[in-house]
């Protein structure tokens, strides 16, 4: 299995197919694996692309501190920019998911230079984690000893789709706890590369991603009917979007 250093952080990557590379970046509390192994998203695009997985800081089977300092959206991404370094690639295309995607918008805004496009799914301006006492009780919950002491349901909810793969709860209410903030407007408007986003319109668990869509000047909006937050990644239609904008983008 392929590991690397990234700044004293073990990092987890898949790596698949030849040609113009594409890094995929999975969502919060799911795996490379999960994210885009089992919904067929490495198996399609490694025919075309050299396709690269990473598993995030803090899942799977990369590394996972329990101090908020060790996360955050630019420590991250740095990750993503760190296994292009150690693989030689200077340039790619992005695709992130739900958490994922707010990592790429971190990179868009902070080395443009690296990514040709960006595909950002199942995401918003208003992700539907901005109220920090909705954090704060889902990092409690996380680290409830006894599931049933948690009295929000939004945070049981989360309690229990964690404890539904092999997640190390206390990393997960480490990244919860890190300090984050909305991505600035005028940042967002000063990008010029094309970008794709894809949302389920079913999807409750982010808010109206069409404000987003007018904030990125070359932004293309897809919404997939009938599928929400979680089984938008395995839609067929997804997929094509992706392949159809990358086909067209620019080099």
């Amino acid at each position: 299995m392929p590991f690397f250093d990234s700044a004293g952080i073990k990092i987890h990557f898949q790596d698949a197919g030849s040609g113009e590379a594409v890094m995929l970046v999975h969502g919060f509390t799911s795996t490379a694996e999960h994210n885009w192994g089992g919904t067929g998203w490495i198996a399609e695009l490694s025919k075309k692309y050299r396709v690269i997985a990473i598993d995030v800081r803090g899942h799977g089977l990369s590394d996972k501190p329990h101090t908020a300092a060790a996360y955050g959206y630019a420590s991250m991404g740095a990750d993503v920019t760190r296994l292009m370094d150690h693989l030689g690639i200077e340039r790619a295309m992005l695709v992130g998911y739900s958490m994922g995607s707010s990592i790429a918008i971190e990179l868009m805004l902070s080395h443009p230079e690296r990514f040709r496009a960006i595909v950002l799914g199942g995401i918003a301006y208003d992700d539907g984690l901005e109220d920090k006492a909705d954090r704060d009780a889902i990092a409690e919950a996380y680290r409830a000893d006894d599931p049933s002491t948690i009295k929000s349901p939004v945070a049981k909810a989360y309690r229990r789709f964690a404890e539904s793969m092999p997640n190390d709860l206390k990393a997960l209410a480490a990244l919860i706890d890190a300090d984050r903030a909305p991505f600035d407007p005028a940042r967002l408007s000063a990008v010029r590369m094309p970008v794709l986003i894809v949302v389920g319109t079913n999807d409750n668990a982010i808010g109206d991603p069409k404000p987003l869509a007018k904030m990125i000047p070359r932004a293309r909006l897809v919404m997939l009917e009938g599928r929400d937050h979680m089984t938008a990644p395995s839609d067929e239609r997804f997929k094509q979007a992706v392949l159809d904008f990358m086909r067209a983008a620019p080099l």
